[in-house]
């Protein structure tokens, strides 16, 4: 069930708009075959998809291929388990307090401002 090589660090995402399935599968160390799996298990992970069928994922896609990924490979949840969590832990952020998303939101900008200055 586990693969291998997943002990290794994972890469850092790119300051990129959209990530080819080759891309993400890179960046997630997981393979295009899971991904287009993942895409019908778990009904969030949903890409953009243009010209001839090609999925372009955004940020936040790339972000839950690898939360999924540390469900299933790291924490061993089941995909059922792992859906269950995903749609939990979605409920919880969408009433979470202001504060905490602005906090969130002022983390990630000066994230931002220290790439800008790099």
């Amino acid at each position: 069930m586990l693969d291998p090589g997943s002990n290794r660090e994972l890469p850092p995402i790119p300051a990129k708009r959209y990530f080819t399935i080759g891309e993400v599968s890179e960046l997630c160390d997981v393979k295009p075959h899971v991904l287009r799996y993942w895409e019908t298990e778990f009904p969030m992970l949903n890409p953009v998809k243009r010209r001839g069928n090609r999925r372009y994922y955004q940020r936040h896609e790339v972000l839950m291929v690898r939360q999924i990924r540390g469900l299933l490979y790291e924490q061993g949840y089941t995909i059922g388990g792992a859906r269950l969590r995903l749609e939990s832990d979605g409920r919880k952020q969408e009433t979470a307090p202001a504060s905490q998303v602005l906090r969130q939101m002022r983390c990630e900008l000066e994230e931002v401002l220290q790439l800008l200055r790099s």
